[in-house]
């Protein structure tokens, strides 16, 4: 099936979007993914809450509206939740979140890292117990449905263990609940991002959880950056720093001896993809100048911010915070919206 050209609509268009009549509580915001997707499906976000101050800068540029909570979610109490939305237990349509995942990543050291407190982004924390406090408030606001989104390393190998638990805890907190991985690429965004989402609905409403339907086609990275052969064709942005040039670097090295669609022999992480099949993963170590990651196929350097954000399906005017290795990390760490939307949608259509 032939594909629709790619495009993200703007802020301003996913602004206008009429409500669609549900309302979200958003935990572990990130800049705002998730709760851009839930906008773009016409729900709106009464209330979000992030504890990274630099994803906190990136929210509050686009999300001006919508009320960001800035203590650690061990902090927060669900009647308090309540209280700000005014809206009594139970009548919360949907309830978002997406627990940091690191310590479950297959990129990552996994069970090294377990009950251990270590950086995560500006901050030092334990991350490994997240989706239990997320659980917690889930039990205080009985909201009719949720949606709980981690990496596909939650299912594999050491980790299974925990992922049971998981599941166990928020079908416990009065749930129906299904947990698949879904591959963005599959979803309307032009990467292979593979994700573990858990949908719950409350037992009383009867309604089994659904997960949205894989779209027929795939965009590919040309299908998102049309200026890929010529750059002289790139939109100009005003304050976009330059992609980092891989010249100064080992990777710049490996970068020559490595052939388009095909990783490093030495960086296993350094990826010249495709340009016409979607973007592998694209982590927040794309955002370190000389880290091994996927890196643009043609040009000798990293993408840029304006093209991870398209990679990521998010809009063009979408704003982020600080240098570029800040604005990327913020991309990298995120849900795509175009990915959460069509899980909003799908999900939306199947509440009373």
């Amino acid at each position: 099936m032939k594909a629709p050209n790619y495009r993200v609509p703007s802020m301003t268009e996913i602004e206008a979007l009429p409500w669609n009549g549900r309302n979200v509580v958003s935990t572990f915001s990130g800049c705002g993914g998730s709760c851009l997707g839930y906008r773009m499906a016409g729900c709106r976000v009464l209330y979000a809450s992030e504890f990274i101050p630099a994803a906190q800068e990136s929210y509050k540029l686009n999300h001006p509206g919508s009320f960001l909570d800035t203590r650690d979610i061990r902090d927060v109490k669900p009647e308090e939740i309540l209280d700000r939305v005014g809206l009594a237990k139970g009548e919360i349509d949907i309830f978002d979140g997406s627990p940091p995942c690191s310590d479950f990543s297959t990129a990552g050291k996994r069970a090294a890292g377990w009950g251990k407190v270590k950086n995560y982004s500006d901050t030092k924390q334990r991350v490994d117990d997240l989706f239990f406090e997320y659980a917690r408030i889930l039990a205080g606001l009985q909201p009719k449905a949720f949606v709980a989104e981690n990496v596909s390393g939650l299912v594999k190998g050491v980790a299974k263990g925990y992922f049971v638990e998981i599941l166990q805890t928020l079908r416990g907190c009065g749930y129906r609940v299904s947990a698949k991985v879904l591959d963005a690429q599959w979803l309307g965004v032009p990467q292979a991002r593979k994700r573990l989402i858990f949908v719950g609905v409350r037992e009383d409403l009867e309604v089994e959880p659904v997960h949205p339907i894989p779209l027929r086609y795939a965009y590919s990275i040309r299908d998102a950056i049309p200026w890929l052969d010529d750059e002289d064709e790139m939109p100009e942005r005003e304050c976009e720093d330059d992609a980092p040039c891989l010249e100064p670097y080992a990777i710049g090295a490996e970068w020559d001896r490595t052939r388009i669609g095909r990783s490093s022999d030495r960086y296993f992480q350094l990826v010249r993809p495709f340009p016409d099949l979607p973007s592998p993963t694209i982590t927040q170590t794309a955002s370190q100048a000389g880290a091994a990651s996927v890196v643009h196929p043609l040009a000798k350097r990293k993408f840029s911010a304006l093209e991870v954000r398209r990679l990521c399906g998010f809009p063009d005017d979408f704003q982020l915070a600080g240098d570029y290795q800040k604005r990327v990390e913020r991309l990298g760490r995120a849900v795509p919206p175009v990915m959460m939307m069509h899980i909003a949608r799908r999900l939306s259509e199947v509440l009373p």
